[in-house]
């Protein structure tokens, strides 16, 4: 009778359940590796994940925000009902996450929260990984505000050192009530975290990101690409101040203006689409 066999039941018991749950353990890290590597294979190649909208534990939102949400953001209202379902978990996420402050007597109402965060979440829609540490807190002042950082007057900033990230209200309400003029504050601020957490997030969501957007930089630095894009005239000028400042303002563009942008540039649009996940 070899040792086992001496064993008492419970001892025995004991020894087969955490032999199992180890051999569970090193399973599950072995398959959670080659998910991971298939995954990075497939994003490559298709510029997507395996999937985007998995929630458990679905989180629900008050009839007020739905309203608010029906009023202010155009692109909630046009989602099927299941992924109506999934933006409001995902604002409900955003307001349990991120910190709201008013500066200069502003007060922030729910209202104010709800037309941020549907801001954002329209933008990360396509990704799983929208819940970003590059920023902890909103900011927003009534109108245009003298930065600290510059010692200038600012429409709004992004400033990652303080994860902060600041809005005039008036111009942030300008920027969404006018949905045609590819001038939209939130578009452009929060375009700067995502590219922010293109750069610095090893998600599955911002490598896709990066990659597209590294892609896009490559074809606009061929001088007939780029001339193409400055003789239309259809990008602002402040687009070519530097790659953070273009990205921010293309995200301006294909949001406000889409069938203008895909008619005129049919590749770039391809590319932002692909860069969001945002299948048109």
């Amino acid at each position: 009778m070899d040792e086992f066999d001496k064993m008492p039941i419970a001892e025995m018991v004991a020894v087969t359940v955490l032999a199992a749950f180890f051999i569970l353990v090193a399973f599950s890290f072995f398959f959670g590796i080659v998910y991971l590597q298939a995954e990075f294979v497939f994003a490559k190649t298709f510029k997507r994940p395996f999937y985007v909208h998995f929630y458990p534990l679905r989180k629900k939102i008050s009839p007020e925000i739905q309203f608010r949400l029906r009023q202010y953001s155009p692109f909630y209202v046009k989602l099927s009902d299941r992924h109506k379902a999934f933006f409001e978990h995902r604002i409900h996420r955003f307001l349990e996450k991120y910190e709201f402050s008013g500066r200069e007597d502003f007060e922030v109402t729910e209202e104010v929260k709800v037309r941020i965060a549907s801001v954002y979440v329209m933008m990360s829609f396509g990704m799983r990984n929208y819940l970003t540490p590059i920023f902890e807190r909103i900011v927003i002042y009534p109108k245009v505000y003298l930065s600290s950082i510059t010692d200038q007057y600012h429409k709004g900033e992004f400033n990652p050192y303080m994860k902060a990230v600041v809005f005039s209200w008036e111009d942030f309400v300008a920027g969404n009530d006018i949905a045609n003029d590819n001038l939209n504050l939130g578009i452009h601020e929060f375009g700067h975290i995502l590219h922010h957490h293109g750069k610095m997030g090893n998600d599955v969501s911002a490598v896709i990101f990066m990659e597209t957007y590294d892609r896009i930089l490559e074809e606009i630095a061929h001088p007939p690409n780029r001339q193409k894009l400055l003789d239309s005239g259809y990008f602002r000028d402040y687009a070519y101040t530097n790659q953070f400042e273009f990205l921010a303002v293309i995200l301006e563009n294909y949001f406000e203006t889409p069938y203008e942008f895909k008619s005129n540039f049919p590749v770039l649009y391809s590319h932002v689409s692909k860069m969001l996940n945002h299948r048109h």
